[in-house]
């Protein structure tokens, strides 16, 4: 028997093998760990990071338009941070974290540091001029997630059958751990089996979607 990350006695085997238990793992390049979707975005944050910093060559060309930059940074960079984002569940902390990161690659590109006293709003700002209005990188997690949580919703496979169902017993006393489904009636203003009922409906969930503060409609308001 062996006890796992929560003190219980487990024994799994498959075809007589014993399987250990292990409080982390990486399945399909993703960490899956007890502490949730932390550990893998802290990792993706890194890997973004270390893309960014081999193409300072291409930051640094004065040559390149800065809306080439910016394109290549989404393809070669913020790709590497996005993969497989529909599985995560965001706290206030994550979100501030990507905001963070997402500041730093827009800076870099820039060409601008902290100790410049710019603001966020301002390297916004001048990102809009050189692509137009556009998403930011968290607005674009949260569209994803919401998007997938529809699909699933209208599938039959396993994914919803994983989602929807339930086990039993109760959760521990306490402050509870944020879960995966918790963000969806959060970001939508909504019950969560009315975002159930209201997913299954393609069209409309889409249209609701759009319309939320999820993905706010971006101002072509730029500073001087």
């Amino acid at each position: 028997m062996t006890n796992n990350t929560n003190g219980f006695s487990t024994d799994i085997r498959v075809n007589g093998e014993k399987l250990d238990c292990v409080n982390r793992f990486k399945y399909l390049g993703a960490i899956i760990a007890d502490e949730g979707s932390k550990p893998e975005i802290l990792a993706r944050i890194a890997q973004a990071t270390a893309a960014l910093a081999k193409l300072k060559t291409i930051w640094n060309d004065r040559n390149i338009a800065l809306s080439s930059k910016i394109r290549l940074m989404r393809s070669l960079v913020m790709s590497i941070f996005l993969y497989a984002c529909e599985s995560w569940t965001l706290t206030a902390d994550i979100e501030r974290r990507i905001q963070a990161m997402e500041m730093r690659c827009l800076r870099k590109l820039l060409g601008i540091t902290y100790r410049d006293h710019i603001s966020n709003e301002e390297v916004r700002n001048r990102t809009w001029q050189a692509i137009g209005p556009d998403e930011d990188l968290l607005t674009t997690v949260k569209r994803r997630k919401l998007k997938w949580y529809g699909h699933v919703t209208r599938s039959s496979g396993l994914a919803k059958t994983i989602l929807q169902g339930t086990v039993q017993g109760g959760r521990r006393r306490g402050r509870q751990k944020k879960r995966w489904e918790d963000n969806i009636p959060e970001w939508m203003g909504m019950t969560l089996g009315a975002a159930m009922r209201t997913a299954e409906r393609r069209e409309e969930w889409r249209e609701l979607v759009a319309r939320s503060s999820v993905v706010p409609q971006r101002s072509t308001k730029t500073t001087g």
